[in-house]
């Protein structure tokens, strides 16, 4: 679709539902997330930067209302029906495939925009790649199948290691399952001793790394999900204070000071495109829209004691075999 196509189509009053006359008739935006609104701030902030791009700024043209579970997924559910009731013109189902499922469940008619980290078809949330069909289009970001590179990775700043350490959030089943379906085998492989640990809260977090003390692992792998995302803080200085090499699963780790991370990256340009289809979905819903697939990766690190270990960080900064 043209952009001038693309203009004239949402510029129509009538192609969007409203949410309030409070928002002044604006088209309004459901977000709904996992997480916290505090620890999506940097998502966030590129949501917004590629609306802009697209032409639409939050209080101008286009109105939010948001849904944060808190690190509760159990709350979804109700929060997404929130959102239908209010009538929202667009559910951006962002963290994971348990927002975007309890989206799904909620409307067969608001367009759903979501982003996942494993098979969409797989998690039951469209018919095809291809043909997705229904009201839902968004993009995959391939996190799972980059598991293993992430471990070859982080063997390599960790020459001696044995015994691994994967932090999982066990509240998150679909994110758990898929990155361990990964994991698991690939450290098998590489002879490594795997110890499994399970945090829901921020407490539970606390008590994995004092954990440490007593089983002292040689290295962390933290799996993706929005409960690690939003605590990245917190990890990075748990990490940091228990000496652990850890590797993670977004850039957002690394800026907060994190050793490494190696995944899919979301410039801005990628919600741009995202948003695009879901406007077009809303207007046109015979048509199809194929599903975008993220299978470029990026790897950052900063290893900040040894030159040596940021030359091997390096050499695992290429894309992505295509699957």
């Amino acid at each position: 679709m043209k952009r001038r196509e693309f203009i004239t189509l949402i510029g129509g009053a009538a192609a969007w539902p409203l949410a309030a006359r409070a928002q002044q008739q604006l088209p309004v935006i459901g977000m709904l997330n996992p997480a916290t609104a505090e620890g999506y701030a940097v998502v966030l902030r590129k949501f917004r930067e590629g609306l802009k791009e697209a032409g639409y700024v939050e209080g101008e043209n286009v109105a939010f209302e948001y849904r944060w579970a808190e690190n509760d997924v159990n709350r979804l559910p109700e929060l997404a029906a929130d959102l239908v009731r209010r009538r929202v013109a667009l559910i951006a189902a962002t963290g994971g495939p348990a927002s975007a499922l309890a989206a799904k469940a909620a409307t067969s008619v608001i367009p759903i925009l979501f982003t996942v980290g494993g098979d969409p078809v797989r998690l039951g949330l469209v018919a095809s790649l291809a043909r997705p069909g229904g009201n839902l289009t968004g993009t995959n970001f391939f996190i799972f199948e980059l598991g293993a590179k992430r471990l070859e990775a982080l063997r390599e700043l960790v020459p001696g290691m044995a015994r691994l350490a994967v932090l999982v959030d066990p509240s998150n089943a679909q994110i758990t399952a898929g990155n361990l379906k990964e994991v698991e085998p690939a450290a098998r492989t590489m002879g490594l001793q795997i110890r499994i640990l399970e945090a829901r809260n921020t407490g539970e977090i606390d008590a994995a790394f004092a954990s440490f003390a007593h089983e002292r692992p040689d290295a962390l792998f933290v799996s993706s999900g929005p409960l690690f995302t939003s605590r990245r803080v917190q990890l990075v200085l748990l990490a940091t204070r228990h000496g652990i090499p850890t590797s993670y699963p977004n850039p957002e780790h690394v800026q907060a000071g994190g050793l490494m991370s190696y995944g899919a990256g979301r410039p801005r340009h990628t919600v741009k495109s995202e948003f695009m289809r879901a406007v077009s979905l809303r207007a046109q819903t015979r048509r199809i829209y194929p599903l975008c697939n993220r299978q470029s990766s990026s790897c950052a690190s900063t290893c900040k004691r040894l030159e040596s270990s940021a030359s091997k960080c390096r050499r695992h900064c290429s894309p992505a075999p295509t699957r």
